[in-house]
């Protein structure tokens, strides 16, 4: 065979910006595992390197917001939370919602922090708003021993409420990774979004009844109020552990606008994808 039959044999390989809702590949992601799986451990090694308290951290912050909202909005505003003591009422949506504005945070800035990996290697770019999501949950376990403690305190034993669980904790991740995609992929060409994070973060925690109950909404907002999925997680966390009943006005429009964030986040995120190299 001569070398230009050789040639001609060789198989020709186009690779094609992904267009339309077909752009969110899972199967590419399913094939780049081992990468990120390595993206999450390196990610978790990160959290800690170089600390002192190490794991402690992920403790002693949820704990410091516990105090200090116990003190301002149990005792100094004394607001209404019925028979639960403000501390359990607090620390329940309190662990959550740390979670959640925590790996919103990191995930937003993934593409910036890794920005020297974009113009080099090809790998699903979505790994970048995706891992440090993952990575949070180590923290997110560890802050549940604060959690147990002051259930323990309190005397509280969760009953069937723990059903909802399995329901809440994916909907807990869908959040910050859908809002991860969506401003990861704003902050690598508009660098305001880094300065205007953390006062949108600030922001967000009175949209969401962690430090009240959603019951101090009006009657006729809480539709409106329902639409911020975090309200369904963190009423859903109350009612799960405090043996509340369901929320279901809560829970069933975030079940939809919870999965819309996500879809939402990752398709933006794919079509802005093509231009991250040229803005770096």
């Amino acid at each position: 065979m001569s070398p230009n039959e050789s040639a001609d044999r060789r198989a020709a390989i186009t690779i094609e910006p992904p267009t339309g809702w077909q752009s969110i590949d899972l199967r590419e992601l399913r094939d780049y595992r081992d990468l990120f799986l390595f993206l999450v451990w390196r990610n978790i090694k990160v959290l800690y390197a170089q600390t002192v308290l190490g794991a402690g951290w992920a403790l002693l912050n949820p704990l410091l917001q516990i105090i200090i909202f116990t003190i301002i909005f149990g005792r100094v505003a004394a607001i209404d939370t019925g028979d639960i003591p403000y501390v359990l009422f607090s620390t329940v949506a309190v662990i959550p919602w740390t979670y959640m504005s925590e790996a919103m945070t990191q995930s937003s800035q993934s593409l910036v922090a890794g920005q020297g990996m974009l113009g080099k290697i090809y790998f699903p770019r979505l790994l970048f708003p995706i891992t440090p999501v993952l990575a949070k949950l180590l923290d997110f376990a560890i802050s549940l021993l604060l959690l147990l403690a002051v259930l323990i305190t309190y005397q509280v034993v969760p009953g069937q409420g723990l059903l909802l669980l399995p329901l809440l904790l994916p909907l807990m991740i869908m959040i910050p990774m859908g809002l991860g995609m969506w401003l990861s992929a704003l902050a690598i060409r508009f660098r305001d979004v880094k300065f205007a994070l953390p006062f949108g973060v600030r922001m967000l925690i009175y949209a969401a009844p962690v430090l009240y109950p959603a019951s101090a909404i009006p009657s006729h907002w809480q539709l409106l109020y329902a639409l911020n999925p975090m309200v369904g997680v963190i009423e859903g966390f109350r009612a799960a552990l405090l043996n509340l009943p369901p929320p279901w006005w809560a829970l069933l429009p975030a079940l939809v606008t919870g999965p819309l964030l996500l879809l939402s986040g990752a398709h933006y995120f794919r079509r802005m994808e093509r231009v991250f190299a040229d803005v770096i």
